[in-house]
C-alpha cells in the first residue's frame, strides 16, 4: 500500500532522514520505534505532505505523493494524528469532528460522526463541551476521531499514548486495534515500545535518521538490543 524509498529530509543543513526505506501493506499495523531525535515524527510529517524530501520517494498504491499538497494527500486516503493532539481547543467536540470532514461534501458526515461516537462513547457524552477543557485522554480520543472523519485508508499515529495514565494507554491501543479491524491500515509511532510491538505485525527501528532494524514485531520484541534500548531490560549473562 505504502512504499517509502530512500527518503532524505533536511531541516536547513541538518540531515534528519538519511535514506529511510520501509513499506506498509494493506490492512497492517506497522510501528516505527526509536529514541527522541531518531526521525520518527519527521517521517510522518513527510508522508503527510508537511515536509518535502530532498531525495527519495513516497508512493501510495504505486502513485508518488511527492509535490502533493497536504490537503490533497488527505483526499488520497492518508490522515495524520500529530504528536500533542493539536485539536481545536476553542471548538466543541462536535465541531472538531466536523473539521475532520472538511474535505468532504457527501451526505454521510453525520453517520460517520455517530461511528466515531460508537468507538469513543466518552466523546458522545461531551459532544457540546469545549475541546480545550477535555482531559488528556479525551483529547487523544478526539484527535483520532477527527482523523477518522476523513475516512482514511491509512492512519498515521504519532505518540498516541504520550502523557496518558496506564489504564488510558491500554484503552487507546485497544481502540487502535478496533480501527484496524474495521479496515484502516495503521502506521504507528510510539515511545511505548512494548505496547506498540504487542499490536503491530511488523516494526522498524530508526536510529539517527536511518533504519537500524526491521522485521516481524514478535521477533524484534525478543531482540536483545531492542529489549535493552527500548523495553528497559538489561541483558543477563547466562550461568
Amino acid at each position: 500500500m505504502l512504499e517509502v524509498q530512500d527518503l532524505h529530509v533536511y531541516y536547513g543543513e541538518i540531515h534528519a532522514l538519511k535514506g529511510v526505506s520501509f513499506r506498509v501493506g494493506q490492512g497492517e499495523i506497522v510501528t516505527l520505534l526509536g529514541n527522541n531525535g531518531a526521525g520518527k515524527t519527521t517521517t510522518l510529517k513527510t508522508l503527510s505532505g508537511l515536509l518535502a524530501p530532498r531525495r527519495g520517494d513516497v508512493r501510495l498504491e504505486g502513485a508518488s505523493l511527492l509535490g502533493i499538497a497536504a490537503h490533497d494527500i488527505v483526499l488520497r486516503g492518508i490522515t495524520h494524528v500529530p504528536e500533542g493532539r493539536r485539536i481545536f481547543n476553542r471548538l466543541t467536540v462536535f465541531e472538531n469532528l466536523e473539521m475532520g470532514a472538511y474535505t468532504r461534501s457527501d451526505r454521510a458526515i453525520a453517520e460517520d460522526i455517530e461511528r466515531v461516537f460508537a468507538i469513543f462513547p466518552r466523546l458522545k457524552e461531551r459532544r457540546v463541551q469545549v475541546a480545550g477543557t477535555l482531559s488528556g485522554g479525551e483529547q487523544q480520543m478526539l484527535a483520532i476521531g477527527r482523523a477518522l472523519m476523513a475516512r482514511p485508508r491509512l492512519l498515521l499515529l504519532d505518540e498516541p499514548s504520550m502523557g496518558l495514565a496506564p489504564v488510558l494507554v491500554e484503552q487507546i491501543f485497544d481502540t487502535v486495534q478496533t480501527i484496524n479491524r474495521q479496515g484502516v491500515t495503521i502506521l504507528l509511532v510510539e515511545q511505548n515500545a512494548a505496547m506498540a510491538l504487542s499490536i503491530a505485525g511488523r516494526a522498524y527501528v530508526l536510529e539517527t535518521g536511518m533504519v537500524a532494524l526491521q522485521g516481524p514485531a514478535g521477533e524484534l520484541a525478543g531482540n536483545p538490543e531492542v529489549r535493552r534500548a527500548y523495553l528497559g531490560e538489561g541483558t543477563e549473562t547466562a550461568p
